[in-house]
C-alpha cells in the first residue's frame, strides 16, 4: 500500500488529531505560556536564589570602562573588555556570597550603632573628613545643619546605608581575624626557626646519576602509579576546533585617512600659541615635553625637526609607519625645545571594521546552512585547527584570548559560533570535539607516568646504595674518601630557610639537621634532588625565653597577617564550593 492511499484511510484519525492539537495550543496561548518559553530568565545570574541584575552588572562594567579610559587614555579592546566583564561577574557574585555569609552570622549594624558613627564621639572617618573644623575637631553646627536640611535627605540615606554596609564588613573582618588567631606556641616556634642556626658538614649523592639501565618498569607500576596519583593528571575541559579569521590590519585608504587627519591640522600647528595645550587636545601620540633637548640627544626619526625655523612645521613624514608633523618652538644654541603631532594608523570603525564584521557575519549565515568547510573553500580562505582548554586564555595559533574561551563553552560540537572580535582579527568558530574534565587516560600522560616512576625507582636505588656505604664508613671524612665525592662545609645554616648552601631547595634535609645533636652523623636523608649525608659540627636551638616584647609582637603580627592573607585567597572559593551559582550570561548577554 502506498503512502498516499494510507493518508487518505487515516484521514479521519489524522483529523481529530490536528482538531485536539488546536485545541490544546489555544489554551496554552490564552495562560501565556509561549511567552514564558521564549522569554528566558529574568535575571543575569543566581546566587543562593538571590538575583543579580543586568542593570547592576551593566553599572560595574561601565565604571570599569570609565576608569579604564581615565587611567589609560585609549579605547577598551574587545580582550580587555572581556576580561572587566568576567570580573565585573565575579565582583558580584563575591559580594552575594559574603553578604549571605554575614547574614547567615548575624552580622548587623544596629540603628545606635549608626547614630554613633554619625553623631558620636569618635564619627566615622568619612563623617570626621567631611565636618571637621581647622583644628581636626568636628563641626557639630554644621553636621547638624547638613542633617535636619532637606534637600540632603536622600544623600543622606546614601550615606548611612554606605555606613551600615562598610561597619558590616568590619565586623566581618573582625569575625574572620578572631578566629585566626596566633598561639604563642607558634610565636614561639617562628621565633625558635628564625633564630636557631646550624654549622654542619654534607655528602651529596644526586639521583641524577642512578642510570636508566638501572632501572625497569612494568605496566602495572605504570597503571598502579596513574591510579593512585590521579590528581596529578587532571585536565579542565577542552575543545578542539577550527576557524576561519579576517584582519583587522589598517588598509592603505587608513592610512591616508590618517595622513590627511595631521595635514589638515599643520596650519592650526604652526599657529598655536600655547603648544601643549594644543598637542593635548588633538590626542598625539607623541607627548609634549616642555624642556630644551640637545641637538646631539635628539631621537633619530624626530632630527627633522633641527633643519626647520623657529615657529615653522615640518610636512607630514611617515615615520615607524605613522604620520608626523614636527614644530620647532625655541632654539638655545645647540638645544632645541620642539612638539610633535602624531596618530597611530588604525582601522576604520566602520570602513575596515565594519566590512569585515559583516564578512564575517555572512560567512557564519552560509556556513551554518551550507557548510563550514563548503563555505570557507568557496570564498578561499584558510581554515586552522586549534585545541584550547577552559581556564587557560591561551590557545596555540591565536594567542591570549579569553572572549574565544567564553565563546567555546556556550558550543556545542558542530555548531558554529557568531564571529568574535579579538584585538587584531575577527573570527568563525566551529566546535569539533568537547572533552569534559576529569583525569588524563594513561595512554595520554604514558610518558609524564613513566618519568615519575623512574624518578621514584632512582631515589630507592640511590638510597639503599648510600644505606651500604655507610656500613663501611666510620665518619663523614671516610665517607666523602671512599665514594670520591666533595666534603661540603655550609655555615650558618638557619632552621627557618628553605635553602642549604651547595644544595639548593632542601626543606626536609634542613628540618632533619636541626632534629640532631651537635657532633652527630645521620643516616641516608631523602632530598629533593639527592641523598644526603649530614654531620652536624654545632646545632644551636635559640630558648624561646630569650625573646623580647618588641619581637613577640612582630612575630604576632606577622603571622596574623600571613594567615589572613592565606584565608583570604580562599575564603571566596569555599563559599562557592557550597553555594548554587546559576550564570546567565549566554542567554542574556549572547
Amino acid at each position: 500500500m502506498g503512502v498516499m492511499e494510507k493518508m487518505r484511510n487515516s484521514t479521519a484519525s489524522i483529523l481529530w488529531i490536528l482538531i485536539f492539537s488546536f485545541g490544546v495550543l489555544w489554551v496554552l496561548a490564552d495562560v501565556d505560556f509561549f511567552s514564558g518559553l521564549t522569554q528566558g530568565p529574568s535575571n543575569l545570574g543566581e546566587v543562593n536564589g538571590e538575583p543579580i541584575t543586568l542593570e547592576e552588572y551593566n553599572n560595574r562594567v561601565s565604571f570599569y570602562t570609565e576608569q579604564f579610559g581615565q587611567m589609560s587614555g585609549t579605547t577598551m579592546t574587545p580582550e580587555m573588555r572581556t576580561l572587566y566583564e568576567n570580573q565585573a561577574w565575579e565582583d558580584l557574585v563575591a559580594a552575594r556570597l559574603i553578604q549571605q555569609k554575614m547574614n547567615e552570622l548575624g552580622i548587623s549594624v544596629t540603628d545606635n550603632e549608626l547614630i554613633e558613627m554619625i553623631m558620636g564621639e569618635n564619627p566615622d572617618p568619612f563623617i570626621r573628613q567631611q565636618f571637621a573644623d581647622a583644628d581636626g575637631n568636628i563641626d557639630r553646627i554644621a553636621l547638624r545643619a547638613a542633617i535636619e536640611a532637606p534637600e540632603n535627605s536622600a544623600a543622606w540615606i546614601m550615606i548611612e546605608q554606605q555606613l551600615r554596609d562598610n561597619r558590616r564588613q568590619q565586623k566581618m573582618s573582625n569575625f574572620i581575624a578572631s578566629g585566626l588567631r596566633v598561639s604563642s606556641l607558634d610565636i614561639e616556634n617562628e621565633f625558635i626557626r628564625n633564630n636557631s642556626f646550624a654549622d654542619v658538614r654534607y655528602v651529596r649523592f644526586p639521583f641524577s646519576e642512578v642510570s636508566d639501565d638501572d632501572i625497569s618498569i612494568t605496566e602495572d607500576e605504570l597503571i598502579a602509579y596513574h591510579r593512585n596519583n590521579s590528581a596529578q593528571f587532571q585536565r579542565s575541559e577542552t575543545y578542539r576546533f577550527r576557524f576561519v579569521s579576517w584582519d583587522k590590519t589598517p588598509t592603505s585608504q587608513d592610512t591616508l585617512n590618517a595622513i590627511r587627519d595631521v595635514e589638515d591640522l599643520r596650519e592650526a600647528f604652526a599657529l598655536a600659541e600655547n603648544d601643549s595645550a594644543f598637542v593635548s587636545s588633538y590626542q598625539s601620540d607623541v607627548p609634549y615635553r616642555s624642556g630644551f633637548v640637545s641637538i646631539d640627544e635628539i631621537e633619530e626619526a624626530h632630527r627633522p625637526v633641527i633643519d626647520l625655523e623657529v615657529g615653522e612645521v615640518s610636512e607630514v613624514l611617515m615615520i615607524n609607519n605613522a604620520p608626523h608633523a614636527f614644530k620647532k618652538i625655541d632654539q638655545r644654541g645647540d638645544e632645541i625645545r620642539y612638539a610633535v603631532l602624531s596618530y597611530e594608523v588604525l582601522a576604520d570603525p566602520i570602513g575596515t571594521i565594519d566590512r569585515l564584521a559583516e564578512r564575517a557575519e555572512e560567512f557564519e549565515f552560509y556556513a551554518s546552512s551550507d557548510g563550514f568547510e563548503r563555505e570557507a573553500d568557496r570564498r578561499d580562505m584558510e581554515i586552522i585547527q586549534a585545541t584550547a582548554t577552559k581556564d587557560t586564555p591561551f590557545i596555540p595559533g591565536l594567542g591570549s584570548s579569553q572572549v574565544t574561551i567564553d565563546a567555546l563553552a556556550d558550543l556545542r560540537a558542530n555548531r558554529i559560533s557568531s564571529p568574535i572580535e579579538l584585538d587584531d582579527q575577527f573570527i568563525v568558530v566551529q566546535m569539533l570535539e568537547r572533552t569534559p574534565a576529569g583525569t588524563r587516560p594513561l595512554d595520554e600522560v604514558r610518558q609524564q607516568v613513566e618519568n615519575a616512576v623512574r624518578n621514584e625507582k632512582r631515589k630507592e636505588i640511590m638510597y639503599d646504595r648510600v644505606r651500604e656505604l655507610l656500613a663501611s664508613a666510620t665518619n663523614i671524612e671516610s665517607l666523602a674518601e671512599v665514594t670520591e665525592r666533595e666534603l661540603v662545609v655550609a655555615e650558618d645554616v638557619r632552621f627557618g630557610s628553605n635553602n642549604l648552601q651547595g644544595a639548593g631547595r632542601e626543606i626536609s634535609v634542613i628540618g632533619t639537621i636541626f632534629g640532631m645533636e651537635s657532633g652527630q652523623m645521620s643516616g641516608p636523608i631523602r632530598g629533593d634532588n639527592a641523598i644526603f649525608v649530614v654531620h652536624t659540627d654545632e646545632v644551636s636551638l635559640v630558648d624561646s625565653a630569650q625573646m623580647t616584647t618588641t619581637q613577640r609582637n612582630e612575630i604576632r603580627m606577622q603571622l596574623e597577617q600571613q594567615k589572613f592573607m592565606a584565608f583570604n585567597e580562599v575564603f571566596i572559593d569555599r563559599l562557592k564550593e557550597g553555594a548554587r551559582i546559576r550564570d546567565n550570561r549566554s542567554r542574556i548577554l549572547r
